[in-house]
Parts: structure tokens; sequence; C-alpha cells
């Protein structure tokens, strides 16, 4: 089984930026690669970014320009860089690892956005 922990969540003004970090253990092995989703109270969890079967990254557009993704396989991390923070961007955001052609989540990390 994998396991992933998120963290890096708080309270930043618009404008602001934020790290976000995943941490895989067990089996690291069969961990095809990494991918970060986000979610609103009563909304369906959306695409954020992820990196492809070549190592590859991809980006909604939503995000487009603010979003930097890194995956790091040796350390069974990776991170998201977020810029120019909005208030629509207040979700709490999943890491996601792809495990044998299916996927295991982690438990999210809220971010909010305030004056």
């Amino acid at each position: 089984q994998v396991h992933l922990v998120e963290s890096g969540g708080g309270l930043v003004q618009p404008g602001g930026s934020l790290r976000l970090s995943c941490t895989a253990t067990g089996d690291i092995s069969a961990i095809a690669n990494f991918g970060w989703y986000r979610q609103a109270p009563g909304k369906m969890r959306q695409f954020v970014a992820l990196t492809l079967t070549d190592g590859r990254t991809n980006h909604d557009t939503s995000v487009m320009g603010r979003v930097t993704m890194d995956s790091d396989r040796a350390k069974d991390t990776s991170s998201l860089q977020v810029n120019n923070l909005k208030s629509d961007d207040r979700d709490i955001y999943y890491c996601k690892a792809g495990v044998n052609e299916k996927f295991t989540w982690g438990q999210g990390t809220q971010v909010t956005v305030s004056a």
C-alpha cells in the first residue's frame, strides 16, 4: 500500500504564494506518477497539475502561469508552488499517486485566501 501526506497549506492574502508538499510512504516502487487536485465544499474534486509518464508536467488552464509542480522519486515527494493566489483558490488541495493503474489519495491540506 502507498500512503500520502500533504503539508504546506495555510492562510495567505490575495496575491500571495504557497508551496505545498506531498510525501509518499509504503510500496514506493509501485508509484507511476503524481498529481495535484483541489476541492471546495460541496463541489467535485478538480484537476490542478500532474506529471506524465515521460516525466513532463501538465497543468489545468485555471492555474496556467501560476503553478509549478515538481516530483522527486528519489525522495518520494511532490511539490506544488502556487503564485498569485486568488479568492477562488480557497480549497482543500490533495495529492494523488498512480499505483498499478489505480489511484491513492492523501487527506488534503487547506488553503485559505483572505485579506
